[in-house]
């Protein structure tokens, strides 16, 4: 259930630097421009640090298997963000059903990502792109 919640949060954590720096950037996806599978890693656990420090949401991951959620969430944004990942986890409606996840919830954990991706320099238009697809999956998430 956490698990999911950290998933978006892996999801604003792809942008960063780039598998294959002699590419022009207009050719790379997002997963390269993030800087692959290592990159996205770093931020995600980070991301994770932060949400463990945050008071606002930290208890919505009390009981969450940490190890299982990261991978999930790696393997999350590497796959969205078009990389060669696959992610197995549920879909992020099924995953929050009966969470009650409110916006102030959502947007902390959003703002505990943002942390990440600003440590690691990740580039505005990979943030915007991130963002973005956090945006999409807001109703997903909340309120359910």
């Amino acid at each position: 259930m956490l698990q999911r919640t950290l998933v978006v949060i892996v999801w604003l954590v792809l942008a960063g630097c780039s598998m294959n720096p002699s590419a022009p950037a207009s050719t790379r996806n997002l997963y390269e421009r993030l800087g692959g599978k290592a990159a996205i890693t770093a931020v995600v656990d980070d991301a994770v640090a932060n949400i463990a420090a945050d008071p606002r949401i930290n208890r919505r991951f009390a009981n969450a298997n940490i190890p299982h959620l990261k991978t999930n969430l790696v393997d999350f944004l590497c796959a969205r963000s078009g990389g060669p990942c696959t992610y197995t986890g549920r879909n992020m409606s099924d995953a929050h059903e009966g969470m009650n996840i409110r916006d102030d919830e959502y947007d902390a954990l959003v703002q505990d990502l943002v942390k990440s991706l600003d440590k690691f320099n990740v580039g505005a238009r990979e943030k915007g792109e991130l963002g973005a697809m956090l945006a999409q999956m807001r109703n997903a998430v909340t309120g359910h």
